[in-house]
């Protein structure tokens, strides 16, 4: 099964609670007089947004968008496609965009200009995964789960080839797998 393509489990189903919860407790502090709309990056941060919007007691929306810069491949592009975009309006609004991972930031850098030019009153990052030693922009993340290292990894809304997202934990995929 899809178990045995993982070297090893790089963050538990239990470490992965407990950041969440944290990172939750930091939400409801920092935003607890306003009224934020936290962005879903789809399809990888599904399971993350999922966990973190039940880890806040604070009045919020949530919103989804679509956007793909890795294709078939293992590493970004750098070509953003957004191919479904916010359905609400973000003027004079805090968004909040929730990614799985940020590796090249080639991406968050493009939708925070993208966004931006929506004038909202701010736009942060939270990140579950942060792998710095890949960044090509100078994107920061606000709100981050955990570094990472420079190794490919799947599960918890990370995947290879649309698969290992529903790993309740996140692996190191076997090398043979992908190269």
């Amino acid at each position: 099964m899809i178990h045995e393509d993982i070297e090893r489990v790089y963050f538990t189903a239990e470490e992965l609670k407990e950041r969440i919860h944290a990172l939750g407790e930091q939400f409801n502090h920092d935003y607890k007089d306003k009224f934020p709309l936290f962005v879903s990056v789809l399809k990888g941060s599904f399971i993350f947004m999922a966990d973190l919007m039940r880890e806040l007691d604070i009045y919020c929306h949530m919103d989804f968008m679509t956007v793909s810069s890795y294709g078939k491949s293992t590493t970004s592009t750098g070509v953003v496609k957004i191919t479904k975009d916010l359905s609400y309006n973000i003027e004079n609004r805090d968004v909040v965009l929730v990614e799985d991972i940020l590796d090249s930031g080639l991406t968050l850098a493009y939708l925070i200009n993208y966004l931006s030019m929506r004038k909202p009153a701010s736009i942060k990052i939270c990140t579950l995964l942060d792998k710095p030693s890949r960044r090509r922009t100078g994107v920061v993340a606000d709100y981050v789960g955990f570094i990472c290292p420079d190794e490919f990894i799947v599960g918890y809304g990370l995947d290879y080839g649309e698969k290992y997202r529903n790993l309740p934990y996140i692996g190191v995929l076997k090398e043979y797998i992908y190269s």
